[in-house]
């Protein structure tokens, strides 16, 4: 029997997390980050068709990510290198 689907907060179902890891989704948001885009919107069409959201609630599923120490375990690289990305930006506001 498959562990029960827990609602999300943009209403769809999303897996349980595996032995208090990130889900599913939560890993594919980072492997899609760790990926390198040939173009503007290439990026955009993956996240709609592989994972089934908007661009808007993947970069806010991103964003929550950083700040999950689960996150920063599971690829410390990537991680590490979108805060920074972050705080440069937060810094030029």
């Amino acid at each position: 029997m498959s562990p029960p689907e827990e609602p999300a907060p943009d209403g769809g179902a999303e897996p349980a997390p595996h032995s208090g890891g990130l889900s599913d989704r939560d890993r594919a948001v980072l492997a899609l980050e760790r990926r390198t885009w040939p173009g503007p919107g290439a990026k955009e069409r993956a996240v709609r068709e592989q994972l089934g959201i908007t661009p808007t609630r993947y970069y806010q599923l991103l964003n929550a990510l950083l700040d999950d120490p689960r996150a920063l375990a599971h690829d410390p690289v990537t991680v590490n290198r979108l805060r920074r990305v972050r705080d440069a930006r937060r810094e030029r506001r």
